[in-house]
């Protein structure tokens, strides 16, 4: 005669009916295995409710033939965006703009002395320099304005080149271009070739602080879109120079200091980035199709410790800095990054 539980045969157990969907060979399983453990004091309604607590609580193993939808993976730009808003409010955090870096020896093989002649030291520059450039950016809003996932910044940029080298002059800094920006950016819909894209517009400033004869400046607005996938971003930003007036005289503060800067900066700015086992190549290139005159600038950077990295960067063309816009040279440095671009 079957075993009993509380009065009732095992095989009256095995009659009841499947619990949560599972497979009856597991729920009878469980039954089983209950009775086995069993003292003779359940009832037979609590051990069905121990069985189906089980069944729901189970995990159920994945069906092999059914094939999970595939998820786009995130690129190394979506990764940034994400890390920048989640820390982007914290009081005691800066979010970077551009590359942060400081390259204790530059090398230049045609220093703009020219533009220096009616300066005390402007013999005395010498080919090696310092260079750094600071780079932040402020969030303007905690939610989303129009889209998901968009923004308001203020951004600010400082590039120093800074004459250590030159003893015999007091060591002077030779110049510093300050940046200042209002931009607003927003992911898109479009996603090419399994991508991600951002759209962007803003507005800038850029100067030299400079007196009369060396002062160098200009506004402009821009448009700006971008798509990185997985390691590789690039940038196309197109920009338009906001007009000033002409001077009246050389030394009058209000009119254009750099009226022709445009035949020699060009109207666009195009960058990109790809980072491959923790080196990051990045390029940045301006053109004038009209005056044949532009700008190109390659970086390299790789971890050393931390968040230091080391950075070496080459550079030919025009406008280095807002002084040297209409010099040509070629520039190489070396020294340390605090971030990337990616």
């Amino acid at each position: 005669m079957a075993s009993k539980v509380a009065g009732i045969s095992i095989l009256s157990l095995l009659a009841a009916p499947v619990a949560m969907g599972e497979t009856a060979s597991a729920y009878d399983l469980c039954l089983l295995d209950k009775i086995k453990q069993s003292k003779g004091e359940e009832t037979i309604k609590s051990i069905r409710a121990q069985c189906e607590l089980d069944a729901v609580t189970s995990t159920v193993p994945a069906d092999p033939e059914i094939e999970e939808p595939e998820e786009l993976q995130e690129s190394l730009v979506d990764k940034r965006l994400e890390s920048e808003r989640e820390n982007a409010f914290e009081p005691f955090s800066l979010v970077a703009h551009r590359v942060n870096y400081i390259l204790p020896f530059t090398y230049s093989d045609r220093v703009n002395k020219r533009a220096y002649a009616d300066t005390k030291y402007g013999d005395e520059l010498r080919k090696e320099e310092a260079e750094f450039q600071i780079s932040f950016k402020v969030p303007m809003n905690y939610d989303d304005l129009l889209f998901d996932g968009d923004g308001l910044f203020f951004g600010m940029t400082l590039k120093s080149f800074w004459q250590v080298y030159t003893g015999a002059a007091s060591r002077p800094f030779r110049e510093t271009n300050y940046r200042p920006e209002l931009f607003y950016y927003t992911p898109t819909d479009w996603k090419p070739l399994d991508g991600s894209t951002w759209l962007g517009f803003g507005i800038e400033h850029e100067s030299n602080g400079q007196r009369q004869e060396l002062s160098r400046s200009w506004n402009r607005v821009y448009a700006n879109l971008t798509f990185a996938k997985d390691n590789f971003a690039v940038s196309l930003q197109p920009l338009w120079r906001i007009p000033e007036d002409e001077k009246t005289s050389p030394n009058d503060p209000k009119g254009d200091d750099n009226p022709d800067i445009e035949d020699y900066m060009g109207h666009f700015e195009l960058s990109s980035a790809y980072k491959w086992n923790g080196y990051e190549f990045t390029f940045l290139g301006r053109q004038n199709f009209q005056t044949h005159k532009g700008f190109a600038e390659l970086g390299v950077s790789f971890p050393i410790w931390g968040k230091l990295q080391g950075y070496a960067q080459y550079s030919t063309g025009y406008g280095k800095s807002l002084i040297d816009y209409d010099h040509n040279q070629q520039r190489i440095g070396v020294g340390i990054a605090i971030n990337g671009v990616l």
